[in-house]
Parts: C-alpha cells; structure tokens; sequence
C-alpha cells in the first residue's frame, strides 16, 4: 500500500469516527429537544427545535446570539476589543462557551460535537459552509447566515431559530426611537452635509485605504441618513495619493476603538501630509466614530452613540 493510500485511509477513519461520534451527539440532542419548528434560512427549510437549550455558535453568529441574552456552548475565537463592548454578564457568557476553533472554517467537529449541542448557528463565507455543511448536519440542526444576506435579515433569522424573537423585537424597538431621535436632532445638519469613512484594513499594504466599507457605513446611509456614498460591498480601496480627495467631502469619520482610541492600522495615514492638510482635519470635522463589526441592534446602538457624540463635537457653522 502506498503512503498516500495510507494517509488517506486514516483520514477517512477519522471522518467515519467523527460523524459516528457527531449521530449519537445529534440523537442525545434530538430527545432532549423533542418538539421542533420550521425557520427559514440560507441554507433553507430548517428544522430545529422549538426552545434549544445547547446552542452553539460559529463565526459572526456568536455576539449577536449573546446579546440577546444567549449562553452558548460553543463559539470561536473573538479578540480582545471585540469582547470589550460587552456587558459584564455578555462577557462572561463569552467566556463560559468552549471554544473550538480560530474561525468558523476552522471549528474543530471533534470538539464541538462533542459538547452535544442541539442546534448550530454558522455565520462565514459561503465557501466554508459548503465545505463543512453535511459534517454540521450530522451534528445538529444547523442554521446557515450568510454574509451575503442583510445584517437585520440574519438577526431575525438567528433570533427566531434560537428562540430569542422577543428579545430582539426589543432591542429593535428600542434602537429605532434612538434613530429618530437622532434624525430629527441632527435634520439640518444631514440635510447639508456629506460624509466619507476612511479606513483602513488591519490586513492591508501599506499606502493603502478604503472609503466607506463598513457595515456601518450602510447604517449611516440606510437608517440614520447621513449622505455617505454608497461604493458597494468592502467599499472602495484608494491609495495614500488619493487622500486629498477626501477634500471634497463635508465631514470625515474615521476609526477609534471602544476607548476612543485610534486604532494602530488606521495611525499610518493620519501621519501623512495629506490627512493633516484635509480641510475637515484642519477645521475639526475630521471625527473618530466607534464602529464594531458585529452585527446586532446593541452594537449598531453604540455606534449611534458614538457617532452622536462626535457630531456634538463640530464647530458652529459661521
């Protein structure tokens, strides 16, 4: 027999060994869990159970399920700022999860089966649910939310599989009186203002920016009407050459973290000649605006709050 033959014999083993391991997991689950409904998701017609007790979750799933008062079983990894903004109590729920993998795409099935979940909430690209789909099933009713789907879309999908619709309505009702209140506080301002967000990714070549990417920026637009231009998914890149462009716009927000802290990525370009000379930089309408990338109606709040404060902050039109 051949080494490949070998390797891949073991590994198929392996696989056997794990869904073997990951049925008894999901037929624990499904008797504890005997009553089910029917939700709607990306993947499509999902059956899971009516009020799940083990719920695990993998990427961007994660936060927003603790937000609304979820104590999973599982999660991946978050950093330290992402857990920050958290309350107490949503941190320690954080913390009590077991943690099985740097990602969604790289969940260890081994580990997470064997925490017997009975429902799993999955929120990656697309390319990785595809790859670990019938492997998730075998474990537990999963719940696809792709990233291809409107952030409020994949709340109420999350909250309606996870029996958490009443806390979201909630949350929902509670973030739109914020809107309005901002909408008629600021009406004169956004009526004669226009908006850029420059930012830049942690991961990004040096001399290099990104104009209006964050799911932010479409909150802006979309619900509190701040008159930021729609560039499309990830916005658009621009070199350090270009950041006299930004001359053309009103108002520049950039980012700070939950502390009011300018993030390492984004120091390089606010070093730059250009940024200093920016009209809005020189006039104090440059603002820092907390944005956390996690999607749920508490993080979209705080950045309202934040953007709130830093509008207060402009100086009085002449």
């Amino acid at each position: 027999m051949t080494t490949n033959s070998l390797i891949t014999g073991r590994r198929d083993a392996v696989m056997a060994g794990l869904l073997g391991v990951s049925l008894v997991c999901a037929a624990a689950s499904y008797a504890a869990a005997q009553e089910t409904r029917t939700v709607e998701a990306d993947n499509g017609t999902i059956e899971v159970p009516a009020d799940p007790q083990r719920v695990a979750t993998l990427g961007r799933a994660g936060l927003p399920f603790i937000v609304l008062g979820g104590e999973p079983v599982a999660v991946t990894a978050q950093t330290d700022g992402d857990i920050a903004p958290l309350t107490a109590s949503q941190q320690a729920a954080f913390r009590a999860a077991t943690v099985v993998g740097a990602s969604a795409g790289e969940a260890d099935l081994e580990a997470l089966a064997a925490l017997a979940p009975d429902l799993i909430l999955f929120s990656a690209p697309n390319g990785d649910f595809e790859q670990m789909q019938a492997h998730l099933n075998a474990i537990a009713p999963t719940v696809f939310l792709s990233f291809q789907t409107d952030w409020n879309v994949r709340l109420d999908v999350l909250a309606a599989a996870s029996n958490k619709t009443a806390a979201l309505d909630a949350q929902k009702a509670e973030w739109q009186q914020g809107v309005e209140a901002f909408r008629e506080k600021y009406s004169g301002l956004l009526a004669s203002t226009t908006f850029a967000e420059a930012d830049r990714w942690a991961s990004q070549e040096g001399g290099v920016f990104v104009l209006n990417w964050s799911i932010c920026s479409e909150v802006a637009r979309a619900d509190l009407g701040l008159d930021i231009a729609d560039l499309g998914e990830g916005g658009e890149q621009r070199s350090f050459e270009q950041i006299g462009e930004l001359a053309d716009y009103d108002v520049i927000l950039y980012p700070v973290d939950h502390e009011g802290n300018v993030p390492a990525r984004f120091v390089p370009m606010m070093q730059t000649n250009a940024w200093k000379e920016l009209p809005a930089v020189q006039s104090g309408r440059a603002l820092g605006v907390y944005c956390n990338g996690d999607r749920s109606y508490q993080f979209a709040s705080q950045y309202l709050a934040s953007l709130d404060r830093a509008l207060a902050t402009l100086p009085a039109e002449e």
